[in-house]
């Protein structure tokens, strides 16, 4: 997930509100989130907004997901869309004078830039870009700005575009214009796509940031840093995922070291994936299974799974939480930090560190949001960070006075197509996502015995009048190819996927449908355009 878009408006990538005040909202905007999929606790807590409280829901999704059920009004846009959506909500709420005023003119600036540009968004013209009604647009529109306090909750629906900062921005625009932010209820929420990215993310494992998100080309900052370490850092920021492969294809990266991420499943393009990791001179590999990047390893160092290691894991609330051992690690796995550290000091470079409770304390004392958490007060019940000082209670929601840049910026966006869009020859449209019973590329949950029972094979979702005129029964199986490779599916003949549109999990060894995607980059946040790609289809 990008952390690009919320943290050039807003100072962080997080959810600037909590889980609870989810169900305590007047209204909850979701968009390309699956949630009830994805992130099943919070989904609960959606439904349970509706039911029990009377709570408005919006949904924006190309896929008639689960929460469609529960939805006041569901925005079925093309993929790849999003911005055309957001700036026609916008153009509605502007042209019928529904913005919050005072807080535009109190706690914001570039508001007239933004009012100039989505002028031009009419309903019927996002219409026609998008597919959505504009009756329905407008509805959804004097919905959002009716409410009190309203939620926007996305997911990697909206990131995974070579618009995906511009969508993140989008929706920072949209909860201003409504004064959203900084309020209990409110707030532009991301849902994190797996356990502890909000804490990676915290602790600097970004390439342009040291912990808490400071500037790795901020003189002061890493004058702070080169103190507390010891060591002389390059004011240069490093390199994204995706720039690291291609710098590996073209020779200028000898050496990889990859710790609990499989980019041979889980990365775009992979034919080119495998080359690029091919070239390189060493590879080693960090995991706690026998990953399909770790069998082309030179090198595989088993680590430690969670339940086998004391920490924290920092949530997509940003709730800072004690992870405890419970299990003795098997053979010769150890803990993550005791090989980085075992590396670290065969390289000259001394960490001598006595547990995970002495790397926390050392991380909090150069990140400031951190700085007031220790084991002892999260013993029993985690902090939301910021929490400044050791008297702090933590932060249930972010902005409440002012933003981290001091006034809230609009962003004038506009609507760029997807990279690759459907033609003659490839002539429908496939978007990629996660399924309940799955998770990620599948490394624990497909060699679990209960997930595997529930969905044992990769499909690919067909709308019925698409099958019909391809002649596909429900079941067989079908050969899906776009301009990168093809893989073979079983079809699921089903209304969720709009007709001329796929959808395919990427969870299945045998089924690598990132062999198909498009490793076309957004340009600031350099995540891939995972959720849009051409195809074509025919039954094997």
């Amino acid at each position: 997930m990008t952390v690009a878009g919320l943290a050039a408006t807003f100072g962080s990538g997080a959810m600037t509100n909590s889980i609870d005040e989810i169900e305590y909202t007047d209204l909850i905007l979701a968009t390309g989130t699956n949630t009830t999929e994805n992130h099943p606790i919070i989904g609960a807590k959606v439904k349970r907004a509706v039911r029990r409280h009377g709570t408005k829901l919006i949904v924006i999704d190309p896929r008639r997901i689960d929460l469609v059920k529960y939805a006041d009004i569901w925005l079925r846009q093309k993929p790849g869309t999003d911005v055309a959506v957001i700036n026609g909500l916008m153009n509605v709420i502007l042209a019928e004078g529904l913005e919050d005023k005072p807080y535009i003119a109190e706690r914001t600036e570039g508001f007239d830039a933004l009012k100039a540009m989505v002028a031009r968004y009419t309903p019927e013209y996002v219409e026609r870009i998008s597919g959505v009604p504009a009756e329905d647009l407008k509805k959804a529109a004097r919905m959002y700005a009716a409410a009190k306090r309203a939620s926007i909750l996305y997911a990697m629906g909206i990131t995974q575009h070579i618009s995906g900062t511009d969508n993140v921005k989008s929706c920072a625009n949209l909860s201003m214009l409504c004064g959203n932010v900084g309020i209990e209820g409110g707030g532009v929420n991301p849902l994190r796509g797996q356990n502890n990215v909000q804490g990676a993310c915290d602790m600097g494992a970004l390439p342009n940031v040291y912990p808490a998100y400071q500037q790795v080309a901020n003189d002061d900052v890493r004058r702070k840093f080169e103190a507390a370490w010891g060591a002389s850092l390059s004011p240069k920021p490093g390199l994204t995922i995706m720039e690291m492969m291609a710098a590996a294809g073209q020779g200028k990266i000898k050496a990889l070291y990859i710790m609990g991420e499989n980019p041979l499943l889980s990365d775009p393009d992979l034919h080119h994936v495998k080359k690029e990791l091919e070239k390189l001179d060493l590879l080693v590999v960090q995991d706690i299974f026998m990953t399909e990047t770790a069998a082309i390893a030179d090198v595989v160092l088993p680590a430690a799974s969670f339940a086998e290691k004391d920490g924290t894991f920092s949530n997509t609330e940003r709730r800072v939480q004690r992870v405890r051992k419970a299990l003795e690690p098997p053979g010769e796995a150890k803990t993550d930090w005791e090989v980085i550290c075992g590396i670290s000091n065969a390289f000259g470079y001394p960490m001598n560190y006595a547990s995970a409770k002495e790397i926390f304390e050392e991380a909090a004392s150069v990140t400031p949001s951190y700085a007031g958490i220790t084991y002892k007060r999260i013993d029993k019940e985690g902090i939301q960070w910021p929490c400044p000082t050791h008297e702090h209670k933590g932060t249930r929601f972010l902005h409440k006075d002012k933003f981290s840049r001091g006034l809230g910026l609009f962003s004038a966006i506009e609507y760029i197509p997807p990279a690759e869009l459907p033609d003659q020859d490839y002539p429908f449209l496939m978007t990629t996502g996660r399924v309940l019973y799955h998770y990620h590329t599948g490394t624990m949950t497909r060699r679990s015995k209960g997930p595997s029972e529930r969905y044992p094979t990769s499909l690919v979702e067909i709308n019925p009048a698409d099958a019909e005129k391809l002649n596909i029964a429900d079941g067989q199986t079908v050969v899906v190819a776009s301009r990168r490779g093809e893989v073979e599916a079983k079809a699921q003949l089903t209304e969720k996927s709009a007709p001329g549109t796929i959808f395919m999990n990427f969870h299945f060894t045998d089924t690598p449908v990132n062999l198909l995607t498009n490793p076309a980059l957004d340009p600031i946040g350099k995540i891939p355009e995972y959720k849009v790609c051409a195809v074509k289809l025919q039954a094997a």
